[in-house]
């Protein structure tokens, strides 16, 4: 049976390698993102036909997020993976940031996730499926003013949270924590990865198949990741 997976920022970075991935292995995929024109050249770059449905959305905005999720179940008729993927920081520290774009990024890193969650559980309690959160070392250590390194503490605290809810109901729940990866994300914040070398998508995006890809009754709950060169 093809196994159906829904993977949000989805059109570049690690999310679009991950789709890849599961393509390759025959999974039927469905990535989200918020530019539609990135989300059609991705779509071309990989030619999947119709086993990739792209779908323009905001990861943190609850009515996208049904809507997504419902154009996914109605198309394919499950859910067996969903992979929270969409994520940003912004440059500088929170001294500097400016707070609608503090605030934005909190609903994106935060509630996104919950929201895919909340939305997705009843479809992968019927499939005893698997939910994979992309969060980030950031995440495990403090870092002076960073409100990116907060979010990602909350979304780690938020895979726990899910994994002792549905641990009841056979879903698999995992945390996937990158170090250093070389992606657009860095473009973001005006600059360039510190490690060396840094990781690639491809290298993540496999790390998340290993995960989803464990048999039934195995349920790997952590795995942190970093380039052999990064210390923090």
């Amino acid at each position: 049976m093809e196994r159906v997976t829904l993977i949000t920022g989805g059109s570049s970075g690690i999310g679009a390698a991950t789709a890849r991935a599961l393509l390759e292995r025959g999974a039927l995929v469905a990535v989200t993102g918020r530019d539609a024109g990135r989300l059609a050249a991705f779509a071309a770059s990989v030619d999947a036909g119709e086993r990739l449905l792209t779908i323009a959305g905001d990861a943190a905005d609850e009515n996208d997020v049904a809507s997504a999720v419902g154009r996914v179940v109605d198309r394919w008729g499950r859910l067996d993976t969903v992979i929270a993927n969409a994520g940003y920081s912004l440059p500088g520290s929170l001294e500097d940031h400016d707070p609608q774009a503090m605030r934005a990024m909190v609903l994106t890193n935060v509630l996104g996730p919950a929201l895919l969650v909340r939305e997705t559980l009843p479809h992968l309690r019927g499939s005893r499926g698997r939910i994979v959160v992309v969060g980030s070392v950031a995440g495990l250590r403090n870092t002076p003013g960073n409100l990116y390194s907060v979010t990602k503490w909350a979304a780690h605290a938020l895979v726990e949270n899910v994994r002792q809810l549905v641990a009841g109901d056979r879903v698999g729940v995992t945390l996937v924590a990158p170090g250093v990866v070389d992606t657009p994300f860095w473009d973001e914040r005006g600059g360039t990865p510190q490690a060396s070398p840094a990781l690639t998508p491809e290298q993540i995006a496999a790390v998340i198949v290993f995960a989803v890809e464990q048999p039934e009754g195995v349920d790997v709950n952590q795995l942190v990741v970093r380039p052999s060169g990064q210390i923090g």
